[in-house]
């Protein structure tokens, strides 16, 4: 086993291990951390993939930008009071197996139809654009022509972040006095 094919598997097992763990967690904390870093391991899946621009893009939008929104949101919730809302009975529990199990039956009958196709109707693909000849002109005009889209953008996330904190922290709100 060469070194990027086990470093393939090293990440796509924590990516797996992280998206398990952000559904089986009961604290909310931990459970953004967990999506942190399944954000970021699937970023590593795209480097060793060769797709830099992707996970590029990966730890930009999603590690960075949505996470922040995230962690806004668990800013405003009480967590003692949100954890004692979940119910731990044997319905609810009933529920998440059978919608795990009816979850992994799609997964597989997906896999198994993909491979299937694949098999009968594989052509090789042809690469008539290289990565960066693709890529340069998408950025030059994302980050010319829309530089204005880019930083007004920022300014209202920024916005966002100190309105949020200013909510938990005013008075009446969820956070007062801790």
């Amino acid at each position: 086993m060469t070194a990027d094919v086990f470093i393939f598997w090293f990440l796509a097992f924590i990516t797996v291990v992280s998206a398990l763990s952000v559904v089986i967690m009961t604290n909310p904390v931990y459970c953004a951390l967990s999506l942190v870093m399944t954000m970021v391991s699937i970023a590593g899946l795209f480097v060793t993939l060769q797709a830099y621009f992707l996970a590029g893009v990966q730890l930009i939008v999603y590690a960075g930008a949505v996470m922040v929104l995230f962690v806004m949101v668990l800013m405003l919730f009480d967590l003692k009071h949100e954890l004692q809302a979940f119910s731990r009975g044997r319905l609810t529990g009933g529920i998440k197996l059978a919608a795990v199990g009816i979850l992994s039956g799609l997964i597989v009958g997906a896999v198994g139809t993909a491979a299937v196709y694949l098999e009968n109707n594989a052509t090789p693909i042809k690469q008539t654009v290289t990565s960066t000849e693709a890529t340069k002109p998408l950025a030059e005009h994302l980050f010319l022509t829309h530089v204005f889209s880019f930083e007004a953008l920022g300014v209202l996330l920024l916005v966002i972040a100190v309105g949020a904190v200013a909510l938990s922290r005013s008075k009446g709100g969820t956070h007062v006095g801790n």
